[in-house]
C-alpha cells in the first residue's frame, strides 16, 4: 500500500482520489478551498458538462492543444467509461444537443456530492483548508530525482511515496485557480509552455458591435480572417456585449485564435443569414420590396432583423434608409447583401483569466509520461488534468482530459 498526496479538490484531483482509494492506498487530498470542487460548481453555467458521447475522432479533433499526447490515456478511459462511472456512483446522467452529457438533476452540486460520497466510503482523507506551498523532492541513490512529499502553508511537511498536481489553471482565479501548479512544476525543473486565457470573451473595436450588447444571435456563420486566411469558420450561437462578442462560437474560436491575437488584430465576419444563400436572400429582398412598393427601405426590412440590429444594418448597408425602394438598383441591392452576409468587425484581444473557462498551454506535456502522467525528471511526482498543456472546445471535452489522465495516474503501479 502506497502513501499517496493528491494537491487541488477539483475534477481531476476528486477522480484520481477514487480511482486511488478503490485500490485500498491510503490517499490524501490537500484543498486550499474550503469546501472540494469549487471550480467544478460553476462549469456549464452550474449544471457540469461531464463529458461529451462523441466518437473517438471527434473528441481528438475537439481537443486544441497536444491531442495525441491523449491517445494512450483516452483509449484507457473513455467518455463511455466516465458516463458507465458516474452512472456507478449513482448520478443519473442524460445526454443533450452536441452529445453534451449532465446530470438529470441539471446541479453540478450533485457531481460533486457524488464523487465525495465515494472519496468518503473509500476512506480518503480530505484536508480543506489546508494549502500547499512545496513539493518536496530528493535525490535518490541513482542520482535521480524523486518526490518526498509536501510542505504545507503552515509549516507541516506531508512525506508521500507519491504526489499528484491537480491544481487546475489560471482561470476564474475566485475558485482558487491561481497557478499554484505551475509553479510547482518550474520548482521541480519543469518546462511550462506560454500561459493564455482560453474559451474566453474576445474585445472588440467597433463602437456598433458595443451599441448591440445583450443581442442574442442563433443560426449564425462566424469567420475569423488573418488577410486571405480562413483561421476559424463555424455556425451557432453569438453575443454582443459592453466590451466585443461571447456566446458559444466565439468562446471555441478564442482556443483557435488567441495565439495569432496576441500578435495582431484580426478582421471577423458574421453571416447573418446563413440558412440562405446569396440569391435565396435577393429573392427574399425583392419580395419585401414588392411587398411594400412604395415605402422607403428603411420601413421595409423592418422585420428582417432583430431591433438591436436592425439601425447598425441600416447604417452600414449603403443604402438610404429614406430611398423609395422602387428607385433602389440591383447594385446597391448586392451591396447590402454583402453587408448582411458578411457583417464586418475586428477583434483586438481576449479578455482576462477571470473571464476564461480555461487555461491554454501549462506543463509541457514533452516531460511528461502519456501512459500514466508521471514525470520523466522527477520519479513519483505527476501531473494531471488542466494544470497541462491540455485544452479542448466547449461541450464536455476539458472534463474529459480531467477524468483521462487522473484515471492514467492511478493506474501506475503504485505497489
Amino acid at each position: 500500500m502506497a502513501k499517496i498526496i493528491i494537491i487541488g479538490g477539483g475534477a481531476a484531483g476528486m477522480a484520481a482520489a477514487v480511482f486511488l482509494g478503490g485500490q485500498k492506498h491510503q490517499v490524501h487530498l490537500f484543498e486550499k478551498n474550503e469546501k472540494l470542487g469549487k471550480k467544478l460548481f460553476i462549469t456549464g453555467k452550474g449544471r457540469c458538462n461531464i463529458t461529451n458521447s462523441c466518437d473517438e475522432e471527434t473528441f481528438f479533433r475537439s481537443v486544441v492543444s497536444n491531442p495525441k499526447f491523449l491517445y494512450s490515456a483516452f483509449y484507457n478511459y473513455t467518455n463511455q467509461d466516465t458516463i458507465a462511472f458516474f452512472k456507478s456512483l449513482g448520478l443519473a446522467v442524460k445526454e443533450e444537443r452536441g452529445g453534451r452529457i449532465f446530470p438529470v438533476s441539471d446541479h453540478s452540486s450533485d457531481v460533486i456530492k457524488a464523487l465525495e460520497q465515494r472519496m468518503k466510503a473509500l476512506d480518503v482523507k480530505i484536508h480543506l483548508k489546508s494549502k500547499v506551498v512545496k513539493v518536496l523532492t530528493e535525490l535518490s541513490d541513482e542520482g535521480e530525482g524523486k518526490v518526498k512529499g509536501v510542505l504545507l502553508e503552515n509549516g507541516a511537511e506531508i512525506t508521500g511515496d507519491r504526489v499528484l498536481v491537480a491544481t487546475g489553471g489560471c482561470s476564474y482565479q475566485a475558485t482558487g485557480s491561481t497557478g499554484d501548479g505551475y509553479t510547482f512544476a518550474r520548482e521541480t525543473n519543469h518546462r511550462v509552455t506560454e500561459l493564455r486565457p482560453a474559451l474566453v470573451p474576445i474585445e472588440t473595436k467597433e463602437d456598433y458591435i458595443k451599441e448591440m450588447q445583450g443581442l442574442a444571435l442563433k443560426n449564425v456563420r462566424f469567420t475569423v480572417k488573418d488577410g486571405k486566411k480562413v483561421l476559424y469558420d463555424e455556425f451557432g450561437e453569438l453575443l454582443f456585449t459592453h466590451f466585443g462578442i461571447s456566446g458559444p462560437l466565439v468562446l471555441t474560436a478564442s482556443s483557435q485564435i488567441g495565439k495569432k491575437l496576441e500578435k495582431k488584430e484580426l478582421r471577423a465576419f458574421l453571416d447573418l443569414k446563413a440558412a440562405l444563400s446569396e440569391e435565396q436572400l435577393d429573392t427574399r429582398l425583392l419580395r419585401e420590396f414588392e411587398n411594400g412598393k412604395n415605402k422607403q427601405f428603411k420601413n421595409v426590412i423592418t422585420g428582417m432583423f432583430p431591433a438591436k440590429l436592425y439601425p447598425i444594418i441600416l447604417s452600414l448597408g449603403g443604402i438610404s434608409p429614406e430611398k423609395k425602394v422602387n428607385e433602389i438598383t440591383k447594385e446597391e441591392r448586392r451591396e447590402f447583401i454583402r453587408v448582411v452576409k458578411h457583417f464586418p468587425m475586428t477583434l483586438t484581444k481576449l479578455r482576462e483569466f477571470r473571464e476564461a473557462i480555461i487555461t491554454q498551454g501549462g506543463v509541457s506535456v514533452k516531460e511528461i509520461n502519456p501512459k500514466n502522467m508521471e514525470s520523466k525528471k522527477v520519479k513519483g511526482l505527476f501531473f494531471i488534468g488542466e494544470v497541462l498543456d491540455l485544452d479542448a472546445v466547449t461541450g464536455g471535452f476539458n472534463l474529459q482530459i480531467a477524468w483521462s489522465t487522473a484515471k492514467a495516474a492511478a493506474e501506475e503501479n503504485f505497489e
